[in-house]
């Protein structure tokens, strides 16, 4: 596993915990998107969020 794939994971994890803490019917909907695209991220490798950018011209 490499270190930008752990480090999706790990951010991930944190988000999750926080929405967690906060409670599960208590956090906005908007707020399970970006978690669940580092988990995505993290697990295949494929980071839909760079991918984006990357569409959109910038480096």
């Amino acid at each position: 596993m490499s270190a930008q794939r752990m480090l999706f994971l790990t951010v991930a994890t944190l988000l999750f915990t926080g929405i967690g803490l906060s409670g599960w019917n208590q956090v906005h909907w908007f707020l399970y998107l970006p978690a669940g695209m580092l988990v995505f991220a993290g697990l295949t490798g494929i980071c839909p969020g760079l991918m984006l950018y990357r569409n959109l011209g910038l480096k």
